[in-house]
């Protein structure tokens, strides 16, 4: 049974629906098994336990949304 996961910010039920629905469906068609057969995980993050460019994620927003 293949299992995907993803790593993420905080996400609406609408945005994770949406997701596993296109996650499932991608994989699917593109190794050829049943959509059933697929389990998918979300795993939400707070934003300050991610960074990049040695800031982190909440950070990141606050200046971005200054601009």
């Amino acid at each position: 049974m293949p299992y995907i996961t993803m790593e993420c910010g905080k996400l609406t039920t609408e945005q994770k629906e949406n997701l596993i629905s296109r996650l499932t469906e991608t994989a699917s068609e593109a190794t050829g098994i049943p959509p059933e057969f697929f389990m998918i995980t979300i795993k939400e993050l707070p934003d300050t336990n991610m960074g990049f460019g040695g800031k982190t994620v909440e950070k990141t927003k606050r200046e971005y949304l200054k601009k």
